[in-house]
C-alpha cells in the first residue's frame, strides 16, 4: 500500500469512525427524548411532577396502573371523552394494560358501535368487538359541544398534545381551586390555574373526588391516586409503544458502542502496521 493510499485510508476510516460516534449519539438522544410530549405555546402551566415509571430510557409502564386508570377512564371519562384512535384489542397488547382475550371481549361487549347498512340499507348498532375503536359518547360534533359549550378533547393523544405531558394532566385533575378575587368566572365555568389556554377558567367541572371509583386491588382510591392512574393510562394511549422503542434504543446504542470499539482497535491495528 502506498504512503498516499495510506493516508487516504485512515483519513476515510477515521471519519467513518466519527460518523459511527455521531449516529450513536443520535440514536440515545432519540431513544431518552422520543416520548417526550409535543411543546406547545404560551405561558408555563404551574404543573406538579411525578416520578412516572415510565420516565427515563429504561422506564415501563406499571401494569396495575394502567388497569386502574382504564377504570377511571371508563367510569368517569369515557361519559363526555372519545378516545377514537385507541382499539379495544390494544388493551391485550404487551407493553399496555395486558388484559386477557377473554376480558377485552367483555370490555368491548359494554360499549354499543353504529354498524352498517344491512341488507335493507339501513345502519344499525351492535356490541363492540376488538376490532372496533372506542366510540364517541356523542353521535355528531353538535351534541358533543351542545355538552359544556364545546365539543370534549379526543383523548387518544392528549398525554402528547400538551407540554407536560402525564405532568400535565394529573397537575389539571387536581388544579381545581377557588378563582380569586379579581377572576371572573362565567356562570357554567370553573377556575383551573392549570388551564393556561383558557386563562384558568374551564367548563368541566372537578371529575374526580375520593371514593368514585371503586379499585379492587386494595390501592387507595383517592382523588389523587385515580387521577395519577388515568394519567399513565392516557400516556399509554398516547405512546403504546413506548417500552418497545426503549428496548430498541437501548440494543441500538449497546450495538454502535460495540461497533466503534471494534473500529477503534482496527483503526490501531491499521496505524500499528504502518510503522
Amino acid at each position: 500500500m502506498t504512503q498516499k493510499m495510506t493516508k487516504t485510508f485512515r483519513i476515510g476510516f477515521a471519519s467513518k469512525l466519527a460518523g459511527v460516534a455521531a449516529f450513536g449519539a443520535l440514536a440515545l438522544g432519540l431513544s431518552l427524548g422520543a416520548s417526550a410530549p409535543a411543546q406547545a405555546e404560551g405561558a408555563e402551566a404551574p404543573l406538579k411532577h411525578v416520578a412516572w415509571s415510565f420516565n427515563g430510557p429504561f422506564g415501563t409502564y406499571d401494569r396495575d396502573a394502567l388497569r386502574r386508570g382504564y377504570k377511571v377512564y371508563k367510569e368517569v371519562c369515557s361519559t363526555c371523552h372519545a378516545m377514537s384512535m385507541v382499539h379495544f384489542r390494544n388493551l391485550a397488547e404487551k407493553g399496555g394494560p395486558e388484559f386477557t382475550a377473554a376480558e377485552v371481549k367483555a370490555i368491548a361487549a359494554g360499549y354499543k358501535v353504529q354498524d352498517g347498512p344491512d341488507s335493507s340499507g339501513e345502519m344499525f348498532e351492535r356490541p363492540a368487538e376488538g376490532k372496533d375503536p372506542f366510540p364517541s359518547p356523542y353521535p355528531n360534533d353538535e351534541a358533543a359541544a351542545a355538552s359544556l359549550g364545546a365539543a370534549p378533547p379526543d383523548l387518544s393523544l392528549i398525554a402528547k398534545a400538551r407540554e407536560g405531558g402525564a405532568d400535565y394532566i394529573y397537575s389539571l385533575l387536581n388544579g381545581y381551586e377557588e378563582a380569586p378575587a379579581n377572576v371572573h368566572v362565567p356562570a357554567g365555568g370553573n377556575y383551573n390555574p392549570v388551564f393556561v389556554a383558557g386563562s384558568g377558567i374551564i367548563a368541566m367541572p372537578k371529575p374526580l373526588s375520593d371514593g368514585q371509583v371503586d379499585y379492587t386491588d386494595g390501592t387507595p382510591n383517592t382523588a389523587e391516586q385515580m387521577s395519577k392512574d388515568v394519567a399513565q393510562f392516557l400516556m399509554w394511549a398516547a405512546e403504546p409503544k413506548l417500552e418497545q422503542r426503549h428496548r430498541l434504543g437501548l440494543q441500538v446504542v449497546l450495538y454502535l458502542i460495540a461497533l466503534t470499539g471494534i473500529l477503534y482497535f482496527a483503526t490501531r491495528k491499521i496505524w500499528a502496521d504502518q510503522h
